[in-house]
């Protein structure tokens, strides 16, 4: 993603981005919208980013359905401990139940999500560190329950 911005006949001089994102998307993804791995660098907002989003209508209805249907299979790549020790659920969430589901279904709160990402942040100094790859590697392979539930709820190669 472009940090900078062409200033040379704008009265706008300041930065297009004052962070570095780096993307690892799906092999099949052809945009941002896919699943995937995310690397945000900013001074006083560094954070690694799993899973998928702002889906498409039908791979929103896809995950959800695939919630219902499957809700032990996400329950454990939700509540993994590994994970849930490095990552915390993040994005966007509806205010009510999605059309079709009941306000006490017991994955609503799942359900009602529009971004089913979750972030796991670091302070600006790892990005120095010798073992900082080995790190980032390691904290994605704890969302290996997340992005494999994503990659077959939409038959995608895990």
């Amino acid at each position: 993603m472009r940090v900078y911005r062409d200033t040379r006949f704008s009265k706008n001089k300041t930065p297009y981005k004052t962070n570095i994102g780096i993307q690892f998307r799906h092999e099949l993804g052809k945009d941002v919208h896919a699943p995937g791995f995310y690397l945000h660098i900013q001074p006083k907002n560094c954070f690694l980013g799993t899973g998928i989003w702002r889906p498409d209508y039908d791979t929103l209805t896809a995950i959800r359905t695939s919630i219902t249907e499957k809700p032990g299979v996400w329950k454990r790549a939700r509540d993994n401990k590994r994970f849930t020790q490095q990552f915390r659920f993040g994005g966007n969430q509806l205010k009510r139940p999605p059309r079709g589901y009941a306000a006490n279904h017991p994955y609503i709160e799942d359900l009602k999500r529009k971004d089913f990402i979750a972030v796991s942040e670091f302070s600006i100094g790892k990005i120095h560190s010798k073992h900082f790859v080995d790190e980032v590697a390691m904290r994605y392979a704890t969302a290996k329950p997340l992005m494999k539930f994503l990659c077959s709820t939409l038959s995608l190669r895990f």
